[in-house]
């Protein structure tokens, strides 16, 4: 009986079950996620094909892409038959998936309420695991002149500089802004700091006649607009 090979590679699978062969005869929405994935992968290990292993590696976090997407490369290598070269392409492959989301997401000609704010902040600091802290600088059509990201903090908070955000305000023209900050914990009810910091923002671009039109608290899926509550 001849030896076992150390992976199964795609190119020694059945024509019918190659997933580049498929994308390339039938095109990139005919395959499935495990399938796409695989490509990415190239190989699975001993006992099981790239596809196989696609397959246990979506099911462990529910199937949902964008928990994958969150996996430090250490996380992915603790699957057997991923090392690191194989998941610092999988890092890499699903980090240009989220920014090509966010750069459709800025297509957004101007923001008319909270929702569309959600819609361009969501896809950069929904899902992160620290706290990240960023501006939209808006003209007097409220269209979007500039996102900026002001600070990065840890798991429950961030610090904001107050003259760093009215000085790149000035500096792009905007004559208002909305500050977004994201829950790492999922909770979507505001501070008492991020009350205090949005009152302060508040009171300093009215005093350069920059106004604060909202304040975002994201997660994942949802998010909380200080202006929707009537408490900016």
């Amino acid at each position: 009986m001849s030896e076992i090979s150390a992976s199964f590679s795609i190119k020694e699978w059945d024509e019918n079950d190659r997933p580049r062969e498929k994308l390339d005869a039938k095109g990139k929405n005919t395959l499935t996620d495990a399938e796409l994935l695989a490509i990415l992968i190239g190989s699975g290990n001993r006992e099981e094909s790239a596809v196989a292993l696609s397959k246990r590696m979506l099911a462990s976090v529910d199937h949902k892409i964008n928990r994958l997407g969150k996996l430090s490369v250490k996380q992915l290598m603790r699957f057997k038959g991923i090392g690191k070269a194989k998941a610092i392409t999988i890092v890499a492959g699903l980090e240009l998936g989220r920014r090509r989301r966010d750069e459709i997401s800025m297509t957004i000609p101007k923001i008319t309420c909270s929702k569309d704010a959600f819609n361009l902040l969501r896809p950069v600091i929904g899902d992160l695991q620290h706290e990240e802290f960023w501006v939209l600088f808006l003209n007097n059509a409220n269209k979007v002149i500039q996102k900026k990201q002001i600070s990065i903090g840890g798991k429950t908070e961030t610090s904001v500089d107050l003259r760093i955000v009215y000085k790149l305000a000035l500096e792009c023209g905007a004559v208002g802004i909305i500050i977004g900050h994201n829950h790492p914990s999922g909770v979507l009810h505001p501070s008492q700091s991020d009350k205090i910091l949005t009152q302060r923002l508040k009171l300093a671009g009215q005093t350069l006649d920059i106004k604060l039109f909202d304040h975002l608290v994201i997660t994942e899926n949802s998010y909380f607009s200080f202006a929707d509550e009537s408490i900016l």
